[in-house]
């Protein structure tokens, strides 16, 4: 039986896209569903743009999104180090092992020869491939231009004629003509090694049986593969996956709202209605299946099932399944997930309210992302300073708005502060008063809510309690009285 080993091998250069964390997460549901191994390793080679912060951020998003790994930088394991940066020395030797064997040779073009070959292609508009005046230079050759003080490349040496084959899992057999491939360069002129090479050598000795990977991948393969054709080292199986566009299929991007794992965490989105909706972008579990858990998805997945075709990235489809998870999710753990902006907004002081508690159990099922609590919630810990226009012209710019408010004010002071109380007091009063119970419902929603929509109205007094609805039906009563006389002077 073949032994899985997986790996998703970032380059610490920015946040966790989302192209990133799907890329991650159909290594982890591979691994875990195969009882083989994901690997976390990040390609820092490039020193210009890779930063510690990066690196940090990938790493914490992984660990919100819940993917763990089994091997990796912060944890270690038999086949480090996990930095491309640490393995320098390693590179080197490889490196090495090729200029010996003849399979790689020393290039002495300056950047501004290469400039000017490319400009006289498409000039002539010809396809270019640079054919190196140093390829056949003697070992002695190119140590005494070395030791001149000449600055080299290393490039490996391709074949110039033939096809070489990708035999892909998702995309089936893909050919790449050998006559449109350069003599690649596998380490630059600083030592440091390329990605092309540094991969090869990363992904062979970490001992990687599958590549899984973004399908822009796709062209570097053949390359890659020459690099193992010239070890002599059995090169893993690829699967490259679809990528992931806007609905106008277009590149994504920031214009398309949020792209990276941290914006939506900061938006109030869960980590498993992140998961569930990345999983199914170029991946189906069948018409039916919408909702997954992700102890469901590991069953499930497998590589027969990834897309050939363009994911289209749909955010009102993951805000709609986000809604979802809120609803199912503990009222306490969404306690501690509002608790930090809370706190700074002075609406609950401690990490436990039980008012806040409540709260957070009656707009639940409204929300579709954590941080719309704030939006909905703020009459439940703050005075209503202002009354929806659409509202009062509704409801209050007519005849009858101060009796039915001091109807309403009636049955505060004598009716036990239950829901299923409140609703029966009402329900018969306004029986009582000859009207239907909307007539009494919605003014009372506007004075205590200051607005025409919330959660039922009889919860809602319930949560607030007796002392906070009674100043505000009086406080309603002020101003409608005070709108009345207004209507009454214009006349």
């Amino acid at each position: 039986m073949q032994n899985i080993r997986v790996r998703f091998a970032p380059s610490p250069t920015g946040a966790l896209h989302i192209g990133g964390a799907r890329t991650a997460l159909f290594n982890w549901l591979f691994a875990r569903n195969q009882g083989g191994k994901f690997i976390l390793r990040l390609e820092d080679t490039d020193l210009h743009r890779s930063t510690l912060e990066s690196a940090a951020g990938i790493i914490d998003g992984l660990k919100w999104l819940g993917l763990d790994w089994d091997e990796g930088p912060d944890i270690g394991g038999p086949l480090g180090p996990y930095r491309q940066s640490d393995r320098l020395p390693i590179y080197q030797e490889y490196v090495k092992q090729l200029l010996d064997n003849g399979r790689a040779y020393y290039c002495f073009c300056t950047p501004e020869e290469l400039a000017a070959e490319r400009s006289k292609a498409a000039e002539e508009k010809l396809n270019y491939r640079h054919h190196c005046p140093y390829r056949e230079l003697s070992a002695r050759q190119a140590k005494e231009l070395l030791d001149s003080g000449k600055q080299a490349a290393v490039r490996l040496k391709m074949p110039e004629s033939g096809s070489i084959t990708v035999h892909d899992l998702v995309r089936g057999d893909v050919s790449f003509d050998n006559q449109l491939l350069d003599d690649i360069i596998i380490q630059k002129s600083d030592s440091w090694p390329t990605y092309n090479f540094a991969v090869v050598v990363d992904d062979y000795l970490m001992q990687i049986s599958h590549v899984i990977r973004a399908e822009e991948h796709l062209s570097n393969t053949p390359k890659q593969l020459h690099i193992y054709d010239a070890f002599g080292w059995e090169p893993p199986q690829f699967a490259h996956v679809s990528m992931i566009l806007a609905p106008d299929r277009s590149k994504l991007s920031k214009r398309h709202g949020a792209t990276s794992v941290q914006e939506f965490r900061e938006l109030g989105y869960l980590p498993e209605a992140l998961i569930n909706y990345l999983a199914l972008l170029g991946w189906s579990a069948g018409e039916e299946a919408t909702l997954l858990s992700k102890e469901e998805l590991v069953k499930q997945f497998n590589l027969n099932n990834v897309s050939r075709s363009a994911a289209i990235y749909d955010l009102e489809k993951l805000t709609w399944m986000n809604g979802n998870y809120i609803a199912q999710s503990r009222p306490e753990r969404l306690l501690e997930l509002l608790y930090p902006q809370a706190f700074s907004l002075g609406w609950w002081t401690k990490p436990d309210d039980e008012y806040a508690l409540q709260v957070v159990k009656l707009l639940q099922p409204r929300l579709k992302t954590v941080n719309q609590f704030f939006e909905q919630a703020d009459y439940f810990f703050n005075e209503v300073g202002s009354y929806e226009e659409k509202g009062v012209n509704k409801y209050w710019r007519q005849e009858g708005a101060e009796e039915i408010l001091a109807e309403v004010a009636n049955i505060i002071e004598h009716t036990a502060f239950d829901a299923n109380s409140l609703e029966s007091a009402f329900r018969q009063r306004a029986e009582k008063m000859g009207v239907k119970a909307a007539s009494l419902i919605h003014p009372t929603r506007l004075a205590l809510t200051g607005r025409t929509s919330s959660p039922g109205l009889f919860e809602v007094m319930e949560v607030l309690g007796k002392n906070t609805c009674r100043q505000r039906i009086k406080s309603a009563l002020h101003f409608v009285a005070s709108l009345c006389q207004n209507m009454e002077n214009k006349k």
